[in-house]
């Protein structure tokens, strides 16, 4: 028998929530990277799908494990990099733009993926992070298939809620500058049921928008300031004698 979708991540993205998923995070990413200006962009993992496609910055890259199998080939104008989204592979504060489509999920320690990320990133630059929202009907059915049923999401998956993401970004000195709720369908596996319920999206994003199964967020990294320690004492500065202009000067000493 075939594995069931849920028993790797890329088995899961062939399936037709995995291809729902993926098109609406596309169009998302098109149009939060469409404005973000510099030099050099790079997206870890997912090589399914691009989430540059509408960036326009002159270099463009991929970083890629031995996990991943699948490059797309549709894009050549990628550079494919190897390595690990704990080490990555760059100087630091060298990139502009770094996203990490469901890179926190499927990674042994999330928090030092953030901490390398905010080590490569310029001032200023923007750090864009999806991923699988815990408190949705994707998720419920996820926490309740372990105690009866299958799994619906990927089984090696740690998904994180986006407080907890939040958090982890401020102790980064990260400022958040927007963010995106999708995926309101019901967690069906059929690809017939998923096409009837087109009339949910709509409707989520206007009644129940933090309750959508996929999140996406933009976060922008601040440079610390200087500021000053200890108390700062007040000195009163002595007043300037008034002085009289040289015109003024000279004229005295002709009338005399």
């Amino acid at each position: 028998m075939p594995a069931p979708p849920w028993s790797s991540w890329e088995k899961w993205l062939q399936s037709p929530p995995g291809q729902y998923v993926l098109a609406w995070e596309q169009k998302c990413f098109n149009q939060i990277v469409a404005d973000v200006f510099g030099f050099h962009a790079i997206q870890v993992g997912l090589p399914q799908i691009n989430t540059l496609a509408e960036n326009r910055m002159p270099l463009q890259a991929i970083l890629t494990d031995s996990a991943d199998h699948q490059i797309d080939a549709t894009h050549p104008h990628w550079h494919c990099i190897r390595g690990n989204a704990n080490e990555l592979p760059f100087a630091s504060e060298s990139v502009d733009l770094l996203v990490l489509p469901h890179a926190l999920e499927f990674a042994a320690d999330p928090h030092q993926i953030l901490r390398e990320a905010e080590r490569v990133l310029r001032p200023e630059g923007r750090l864009i992070i999806s991923g699988f929202n815990p408190a949705s009907l994707w998720g419920v059915r996820q926490y309740l298939s372990r105690l009866i049923g299958s799994p619906y999401l990927p089984r090696d998956g740690q998904f994180i809620s986006l407080l907890r993401v939040k958090d982890w970004l401020q102790l980064l000195n990260f400022s958040l500058d927007r963010g995106h709720f999708g995926c309101y369908k019901f967690p069906l596996s059929g690809e017939s049921g998923m096409a009837r319920m087109d009339y949910l999206e709509p409707m989520g994003n206007r009644w129940w928008p933090i309750f959508g199964a996929v999140f996406l967020i933009s976060a922008i990294k601040r440079q610390q300031g200087i500021r000053l320690i200890g108390r700062v004492q007040s000195r009163r500065i002595t007043p300037i004698t008034q002085l009289s202009p040289v015109a003024e000067n000279r004229q005295n000493k002709c009338d005399k």
